[in-house]
Order: structure tokens, then sequence, then C-alpha cells
């Protein structure tokens, strides 16, 4: 469990954004809240079990899949602009990345990095 001032503080952003993030993750059951002295957040499934594609899709108004790299929309193979085709690769690989990555693999690269730096 961390308290909500010791998060915004390790992830130098202001305590007043860091709890409208809190609150959108707490509604999705991805978080919970613990009231008191000894309080905080937590995670509410393990991390092992929480993809990066349910927290996007969160902040991303359920759209997970990139924009047109182009600005021209939403592109389908049916529409497409002139860069679709080429393109499909890197957004593949990037859907694929949010749908198969945890929010545990992520924590641990960063707690490696964070260890390396001591």
């Amino acid at each position: 469990m961390v308290g909500g001032q010791e998060l915004a503080a390790s992830c130098e952003i202001p305590a007043s954004y860091l709890s409208k993030i809190l609150r959108t993750l707490r509604e999705a059951g991805l978080v919970e809240a613990v009231r008191g002295v000894h309080g905080g957040y937590k995670l509410h499934r393990t991390a092992a079990d929480i993809h990066i594609v349910d927290v996007v899709a969160l902040f991303e108004g359920g759209q997970t899949e990139p924009r047109c790299l182009l600005g021209e929309g939403y592109c389908t193979e049916d529409v497409a602009c002139s860069a679709h085709t080429r393109y499909r690769k890197v957004r593949t690989a990037y859907i694929n990345f949010l749908e198969t990555t945890t929010i545990k693999q992520i924590a641990k690269k960063k707690s490696e990095k964070c260890k390396k730096k001591s």
C-alpha cells in the first residue's frame, strides 16, 4: 500500500492531478483506496493480472488503436490513408504491446532501473 502524497512525490506530479488519475483507476476496479492513518492505495488485482491496455483504454476513451499517422482520423482497411499499409506493422506491434504487457512487467523493469542508479 502506498500513500497518495508519497506516490505523487515519487511520480513527480501534483497530488491533485494524481487523485484524478487514481479516482479513474478506482472506479474501473484497478485500485482500492483504504482510508485512515495507515491508508493509501493498492492494486485491486495482482500486477500480473492487469495489462497496459486495461489502463490505456480508461484514459483514451476506450480507443487503444492508434489514430491515423497522417492525422486523418481513424483509418480502416476499407478507408485507408496513404500511409496505412506501411504503418500496419507499427500499429499491430503497439496493440500487441498493450494487450500482452502487464503492470508487473513494467514495474519490474522500473525497479531494476532504480536499483542500478543506487
